[in-house]
């Protein structure tokens, strides 16, 4: 396939195209869309077969017989991540979000608190406010360009209230891929703390060439207060099927997950399962190789245009198809730098205040998209920010 090909999304329902005028001021007709972590690019023929296979059929009853379906993600986390799953860990949530709000749901009560390092992905704190839990926001530091964790600071904040973390791995909206160090530091602060760590790993398949991920499972210490989130939906460009994976090796905590997705009645759509299935196998796994490649570039380019603005900087993108960029050293305010990326580069973006503390200065832009549009937005953010040159 061309990552290349223009595809356009507007007027089918799709969120990151029809709903930016509204959200963000910014027309579909003469804007550009980065802000919705979906891609501008078709899955693999692998998925786009397993759908026609369904519609072919015609009949779309209930789905039976999980066994493929788990096989694939044993495949996969085999395979890609070095990881070895058992299929009775395997819980199937509508996406992780879905999977977040169910954790909170089976292990915390409300009042009790919750740890994010922030900034971070804006859903876990919409979920964790809606469920009436104490959302602590941690601060991560940036040195030498990159966000880390500085858990003597972190551990001074603690007030005991705290009964889980939701961590975010690799990172989003920072794309870093945490090192086995930085991971093992997790998993020492969880058990000084006492947290369940819920460990969201939805971009783990999406790093850039040489880097590796390191899934949270084969951290040790861990293995008792460990539920482990991943998904096949943001790899391949299939996020509207809803579907994720909450894999828990503890039998106490799986229990206790498993009589909450009981008590209220969950189970996937066949549509999700049936493209996950395809999508996890040798073909899928070629085209994430060549996606990557293909974004990396993006990156390359987006980064270069970034650096040529004064003030303005991007942070080293190792994962994720999300670029991270500071307007501090424009000396602007936030009100000031975001109207000049809304109105006059006509690009909607995704406001930093959204991912929590540490945001205020910051803007993600979404870079899964054809490397002409990329060329397009650094254009437009070169001649919005021109006055600074």
């Amino acid at each position: 396939m061309s990552f290349d090909e223009i595809i356009d999304r507007r007027g089918t329902h799709c969120v990151k195209w029809d709903a930016m005028e509204s959200i963000y001021g910014v027309s579909p007709d003469t804007g550009l869309a980065m802000w919705v972590a979906d891609m501008d690019f078709r899955p693999p023929n692998c998925v786009q077969d397993a759908v026609r296979a369904m519609l072919d059929h015609g009949i779309y009853g209930y789905f039976g017989d999980d066994s493929a379906y788990n096989a694939a993600i044993q495949w996969w986390m085999d395979h890609r991540h070095g990881w070895m799953v058992n299929p009775e860990w395997i819980f199937t949530t509508h996406g992780l979000v879905n999977g977040t709000s169910m954790c909170l749901d089976a292990f915390t009560n409300e009042g009790e608190g919750v740890v994010l390092f922030t900034p971070v992905y804006h859903a876990f704190a919409k979920v964790i406010r809606a469920s009436n839990r104490d959302l602590r926001e941690l601060e991560m530091a940036i040195e030498d360009g990159i966000y880390r964790l500085d858990f003597e600071a972190f551990d001074a904040q603690m007030t005991g209230n705290e009964k889980m973390l939701v961590f975010c791995s690799p990172h989003n909206p920072g794309g870093r891929v945490w090192t086995r160090e930085e991971l093992e530091g997790v998993a020492e602060f969880a058990r000084r703390h006492d947290l369940i760590v819920v460990s969201d790993e939805i971009h783990h398949d999406l790093v850039m060439p040489g880097q590796s991920h390191i899934p949270m499972a084969k951290i040790d210490g861990l293995a008792d207060r460990l539920v482990m989130m991943t998904a096949a939906t943001k790899t391949f460009n299939i996020a509207g099927a809803h579907v994720g994976n909450v894999i828990i090796a503890d039998p106490d905590l799986r229990a206790r997950f498993g009589a909450r997705m009981m008590a209220l009645g969950m189970s996937p759509n066949s549509f999700g399962l049936h493209m996950v299935t395809a999508a996890y196998s040798p073909e899928g796994a070629a085209w994430v190789d060549e996606l990557m490649r293909y974004v990396a570039t993006n990156a390359q380019v987006f980064d270069a245009g970034i650096a040529d603005i004064p003030g303005v900087t991007s942070m080293p993108l190792q994962s994720t198809y999300l670029s991270w960029v500071d307007f501090s050293g424009t000396g602007m305010a936030r009100e000031e730098f975001t109207a000049r990326v809304e109105k006059q580069a006509g690009i909607a973006a995704n406001h930093g205040p959204t991912f929590g503390k540490g945001g205020d200065s910051w803007l993600r832009f979404n870079l899964a998209a054809p490397r002409s549009v990329i060329e397009d937005a650094v254009s437009r953010l070169q001649r919005a920010f021109g006055d600074l040159q």
